[in-house]
């Protein structure tokens, strides 16, 4: 994709135009990517009201659910064709012993969550549960394995318990406990955030501890079918993947991963709701950020993997604000605006662009949590902004990336910009076209015009997500303030299709 930005340019000031018109062109390129529907993976750590009184709820509970899963969450992540689901952690992850999360629930020990409140959990929702789960969605398991405070034996077992079909301690124990066959659970991290809560490690103890990890997680040539994500940088510490990619064998790894969140800055990190627009501002420039570090991180990985074999797995993104007035400031729950639908939108359109190297991304978190998809109040359940982005970039998923060139209009705070347009577009199976178009600006609209000559296209139809204010958001008493619209104000006529962005919008069209 090339991007370049009209503001920086001195084109405006050449023209004496007071706006400029974003341009996009949009072609098939050879050997195209295939834009991975496990981009739009999502996480559930042990973490808040994420699990208990958000997904589970119990069998007993009078609110409908399935083996203690709200059937409304179920529901509703089907409706977004949820891909993958990470699980339990997080930070919690290293803490996590599995053997206390099967048998019988009244014989399972309990566990002091030290990481999030320093609540006492009673471990009645584990790894059966979370397969299961993941089974009713039809989404692939991603399970974060305990590097911390475990051992290789306590890891090697976990993966014999969920996937082997025959005969072994593990596997009869999984018998025991009402489970005929394996789950055959593919992804594993090995281990999570191992600069930080993971173990304060340097890259250098922990590439010596993954390798031994991940030598006793399948067979020499990985024909079990394992694939091993490693814990990878925090935000732009490109000396962590540098080691990473430099020190562990090739035959010995398939994924690296990326954390980076949106935040005003770490220690005030601003109102979910309430901001102004120098927070907003930051907070998107931090999103916008996503880009360079994709490039970056990338630029690492092809150096010591030219053809591309390792995967960048960015298995936590998202915006993290102040909690909620009166909320457990350990739970990290937060209400969700317009300017996270701008988070959401931007960042997968960096993904898609990038899908030849990133195939794993995971939203931080799904229920109750961070910028999360779903909330919860008792029986009460609401849609975020962000779950109505991911349903509507539903439709890049699994489909070939078409090219992209943009020159974008910025969008404009105090002598600092960022660009306005965000884009990325798709062909799906059928030969459809979709093309996803934000525009982050918090104050004006911005003209698109749109090239897809190339394509021999000849109907377009649209949906959008907007509102006349950006902190609006939808509320247990007004579950439904924010919801996606057919959208009809623009032109399609010979290829060309322009479009009057409207500020902080998404747009999606499907043009066939």
């Amino acid at each position: 994709m090339k991007i370049k930005n009209l503001l920086l340019t001195g084109a405006l000031v050449a023209s004496g135009l007071a706006t400029a018109q974003s341009s996009v062109v949009v072609e098939e390129q050879e050997n195209a990517p295939t834009i991975s529907r496990h981009i739009y993976g999502h996480f559930a750590e042990h973490l808040g009201r994420c699990i208990y009184g958000g997904f589970y709820v119990g069998e007993d509970s009078e609110i409908p659910n399935t083996a203690g899963v709200r059937t409304d969450i179920i529901e509703a992540l089907k409706e977004i064709k949820i891909p993958n689901l990470r699980w339990p952690g997080g930070c919690f992850a290293d803490t996590y012993h599995w053997k206390d999360g099967i048998g019988p629930r009244e014989d399972r020990p309990t566990i002091v969550n030290q990481w999030w409140g320093g609540v006492t959990e009673d471990n009645s929702f584990g790894t059966h549960d979370f397969l299961n789960l993941c089974e009713e969605l039809d989404a692939e398991p991603y399970l974060a394995a305990n590097i911390g405070s475990g051992t290789v034996q306590e890891f090697t077992d976990w993966i014999q318990y969920v996937n082997h079909d025959g005969e072994s301690p593990m596997a009869n124990l999984r018998r025991e406990n009402g489970r005929e066959n394996p789950w055959g659970v593919k992804y594993w991290g090995v281990g999570n955030e191992m600069w930080g809560c993971g173990g304060n490690m340097t890259p250098e103890y922990y590439a010596n501890l993954y390798r031994q990890y991940a030598t006793f997680m399948s067979s020499w040539d990985n024909d079990s079918g394992i694939y091993r994500i490693a814990s990878g940088a925090n935000v732009d510490d490109y000396h962590w993947t540098e080691v990473l990619m430099r020190d562990v064998p090739k035959h010995l790894i398939e994924g690296v991963a990326l954390h980076s969140y949106s935040f005003v800055e770490w220690e005030s990190k601003g109102p979910a709701v309430d901001f102004n627009e120098l927070q907003y501002f930051k907070t998107i420039e931090r999103a916008l950020n996503m880009e360079t570090l994709v490039q970056k991180h990338t630029a690492i990985m092809d150096k010591y993997d030219p053809d591309g074999k390792i995967d960048l797995i960015v298995d936590e993104w998202g915006g993290w604000y102040n909690v909620e007035e009166g909320t457990n400031p350990g739970f990290l729950y937060q209400q969700n605006t317009m300017r996270d639908a701008m988070i959401a939108g931007a960042t997968l359109n960096i993904f898609n662009n990038h899908s030849d190297r990133v195939k794993m991304a995971n939203l931080a978190q799904t229920v109750n949590v961070l910028q999360a998809v779903i909330l919860t109040d008792d029986e009460k359940m609401i849609l975020t902004p962000t779950y109505h982005v991911m349903k509507m970039y539903a439709v890049h998923q699994d489909a070939t990336r078409l090219e992209i060139e943009l020159e974008t209009d910025s969008y404009e705070y105090q002598g600092e910009k960022v660009p306005a347009i965000s884009v990325s577009a798709s062909k799906d199976s059928q030969g459809k076209v979709h093309i996803s178009l934000v525009n982050v600006d918090m104050n004006k609209a911005h003209d698109v015009a749109l090239d897809l000559t190339s394509l021999n296209l000849k109907k377009a139809v649209a949906s959008i997500l907007s509102s006349d204010d950006v902190h609006n958001h939808n509320s247990f008493d007004n579950p439904d303030k924010i919801q996606v619209e057919e959208f009809n104000d623009f032109k399609f006529k010979k290829g060309n299709l322009s479009v009057e962005m409207a500020p902080f919008s998404v747009v999606v069209f499907e043009v066939n």
